[in-house]
């Protein structure tokens, strides 16, 4: 597999499937899941009150993932995955690397075989840059799957500078 970083907006990812770094509502929010709901359109929105009407009642668990239509995005699908929130009392990063590898099982299950992540967990979330980037491009590069081509979507020079080091460190 290709692992490749990318400074940019996901949202315009020419890939087979865009991950979202959902709420556990699937509904919608701010930084990059109020992106992917905004300019991929109401379609994105009906499914995942779909998905919310039939087996995430309680919304989608952290780590989980799931997917859904991309509709107007140049993606064929969005698979949505629920980042922990960050603890300093508590280790979570096997719940963080969760949210890589089940999206890659997502992707796996779709067919895609080009797949673009935002760095998860990373924004409001407040994971640390370094540690998040480390867990993000370890666990893409460890899991097997059919994905061709990973990209990290990164918006912020200071994110693609974390994974630049993070991808240095694996290769």
């Amino acid at each position: 597999m290709k692992i490749m970083l990318v400074q940019g907006d996901i949202t315009e990812a020419s890939v087979d499937a865009v991950v979202n770094a959902a709420n556990s509502s699937l509904l919608g929010g701010s930084g990059v899941d109020g992106a992917i709901h905004r300019r991929g359109g109401k379609a994105i929105l009906d499914d995942c009150r779909r998905l919310r009407a039939s087996q995430y009642g309680k919304g989608l668990p952290t780590g989980q993932a799931v997917a859904t239509t991309a509709g107007e995005l140049p993606a064929r699908w969005v698979i949505h995955t629920v980042g922990p929130v960050y603890s300093a009392a508590q280790d979570r990063s096997e719940l963080l690397a969760s949210c890589y590898r089940e999206s890659l099982r997502v992707a796996d299950e779709l067919g895609a075989r080009s797949v673009a992540f935002p760095a998860v967990s990373a924004g409001i979330f407040g994971w640390p840059l370094d540690s998040a980037a480390q867990i993000a491009v370890s666990t893409v590069a460890a899991t097997p799957t059919q994905v061709m081509e990973v990209r990290f979507v990164l918006f912020t020079t200071d994110v693609h500078a974390a994974f630049e080091r993070a991808l240095g460190a694996v290769t």
